[in-house]
């Protein structure tokens, strides 16, 4: 009897394991289409940039982008990047932060995806976050924080992305008919992006020379002590820029919720080792 037992048990294990294995793999894949899919809106042969193309705005949004875009530079409005850092999954007063890698595509207004890697001690924590879902495992065995498929994850998620290409790929929101500029004082313009019925509006603060030094925003997120969906102040801060193809582009950010008031906690700090428009994945 005893023997039936554990024969059984061992079979509802392997069952089981098997069970997230295939689920493992199944997301693996799903994440290299999504990285395929987001690359082909790159444009192939983008226009170059003149600075007559942004002389009707705002002076700091002016600003701005003479210096996060040199003139001729080509356009391209989507990159591929890789970081190392820490992830704090705890409190201001409190952290806990991960050691971090990470690798992320980014096409603002498409999407984003964002692969990492943390680990603390013995823990280990891995997954994904993009516009269309929140799933990480621990341990590389349990699957934890599953989300997506629904109207507050799709907006929330694109107060990120919206956040990030202000800072990663300025190219992306240049003035169009989705994207408008206004100032909000002598060195601060924002930008609203619209795609797809959704609307996200950031604040760039910049220096005396067009350098962005912040980022600020409304984001719809429930990252607060009653895990309800509302919006609240996210941003960060921008620092060791670097050229990357005729791109001035920060490779050091620290970013978090409740960001202007003495609840800001930078959960995300990042240092960027790779940004590359070109080409996006290896071939």
């Amino acid at each position: 009897m005893l023997e039936l037992i554990l024969l059984c048990f061992l079979l509802l294990l392997l069952s089981v394991s098997g069970g997230l294995a295939a689920l493992r793999f199944a997301e693996r894949r799903s994440e290299a289409r999504a990285v395929c899919e987001l690359a082909k809106a790159q444009p192939r042969d983008p226009a170059r940039f003149d600075p007559a193309m942004v002389s009707h705005l705002p002076e700091p949004a002016r600003r701005y982008f003479l210096y996060t875009i040199k003139p001729g530079t080509r356009l391209f409005t989507v990159a591929s990047l890789t970081m190392t850092g820490k992830f704090g999954m705890g409190s201001r007063d409190k952290p806990d932060y991960l050691t971090m890698s990470a690798r992320q595509i980014l096409s603002m207004p498409t999407g984003f995806l964002w692969a990492m890697n943390a680990r603390r001690g013995l823990m280990r924590i891995s997954g994904s976050d993009s516009d269309r879902w929140t799933r990480f495992w621990l341990m590389g065995l349990l699957p934890v924080a599953r989300m997506g498929g629904t109207a507050d994850h799709a907006l929330s998620a694109f107060g990120r992305y919206v956040g990030e290409a202000v800072f990663w790929t300025p190219a992306a929101v240049l003035p169009g008919p989705n994207v408008q500029w206004e100032l909000v004082d002598v060195d601060t313009a924002r930008v609203t992006v619209r795609h797809q019925g959704l609307s996200q509006s950031v604040d760039v603060t910049v220096a005396p020379d067009g350098q962005p030094m912040q980022v600020r925003f409304d984001r719809w997120s429930n990252a607060n002590p009653e895990r309800s969906y509302r919006w609240q102040p996210f941003g960060g801060y921008l620092s060791a820029f670097r050229e990357v193809e005729g791109f001035r582009l920060p490779h050091h950010v620290e970013a978090g919720n409740f960001f202007g008031t003495d609840r800001y906690f930078p959960f995300f700090v990042a240092d960027v080792r790779e940004i590359r428009f070109h080409p996006l994945i290896d071939e």
